[in-house]
């Protein structure tokens, strides 16, 4: 069996969270850490399809209590990635995460 692989059409997000418990908080974070970059303490970058993005969600969606949690997630065109500044210099780009 030969098996291809597809490029998908990924995008550039930025996922911020305010979580209020402990544990919650940390269950979400492991999922955000499995597609993307820490740059800040609630703060990730994540390149993404978007069916992993509606995956993501959904997974964060379930653990969330939305009377006290949120998660924002902002979408940057190529051109606005491209123009990002970080200081200090930061070397490390988001995860390409392979599509299965």
């Amino acid at each position: 069996m030969v098996m291809r692989r597809i490029n998908k059409k990924k995008d550039f997000w930025v996922i911020a969270y305010d979580i209020a418990d402990d544990l919650r908080r940390s269950r979400i974070v492991k999922l955000i850490e499995k597609c993307g970059v820490r740059v800040n303490y609630s703060v990730f970058e994540c390149l993404l399809t978007d069916v992993q993005l509606k995956k993501l969600q959904e997974e964060i969606g379930k653990l969330m209590l939305p009377s006290e949690d949120s998660v924002v997630y902002y979408p940057l065109c190529l051109d606005c990635y491209s123009k990002i500044i970080y200081t200090p210099n930061r070397q490390t780009k988001p995860k390409v995460v392979a599509v299965v």
